[in-house]
């Protein structure tokens, strides 16, 4: 099974929404845990490393690929 990539300020699916109705959550700290931020209500929990790999379900939006500039010919 493959991993999935994330990094700090992606924008992620976790398998359970947040309380709040919102099902995206911004990654804002990264280490031995993880802290995520609900994009709707602006609540954030610190989840272990392993708890979150294991609730993650994708990633929505990556914030590597948003600053990429696109290339124009």
């Amino acid at each position: 099974m493959e991993r999935k990539q994330y990094e700090l300020g992606d924008i992620v699916q976790m398998k359970k929404p947040h309380p709040c109705g919102s099902n995206e959550m911004e990654i804002i700290r990264m280490g031995m845990d993880i802290r995520i931020r609900c994009v709707g209500c602006k609540h954030s929990v610190l989840v272990p490393r392993a708890k979150f790999e294991s609730k993650l379900k994708k990633v929505l939006r990556s914030k590597a690929a948003a600053e990429k500039p696109e290339e124009a010919e």
